[in-house]
């Protein structure tokens, strides 16, 4: 059985990271509480500027969720400023 909840580490900020390989529909986002920066969602490869941080769409820590519609996880990049960070996921269809 696929995973059904995970995180994404951006292990060094500034290359993007591409998501897991899950199959979806919806699934829901969150900066995890230890991050020190916002993290960064975008739908193109980490060649491309849309998941940097100016222009991917950021995630704080402050509770805040993003709710995506993405055929597969893969199908998204995840970015930072500082090395480390983490986006926690889960799928929610």
């Amino acid at each position: 059985m696929a995973a059904r909840s995970g995180q994404v580490t951006v292990t060094t900020a500034g290359t993007a990271v591409k998501g897991p390989d899950v199959p979806g529909q919806n699934f829901a986002f969150r900066a995890l509480d230890a991050n020190t920066n916002p993290v960064y969602i975008g739908t193109d490869e980490a060649a491309s500027p849309d998941t940097s941080a100016t222009v991917g769409f950021p995630l704080h820590t402050t509770g805040e969720i993003l709710y995506l519609k993405a055929s597969n996880l893969n199908t998204l990049w995840f970015d930072a400023t500082t090395n480390g960070e983490k986006i926690g996921w889960i799928k929610v269809d």
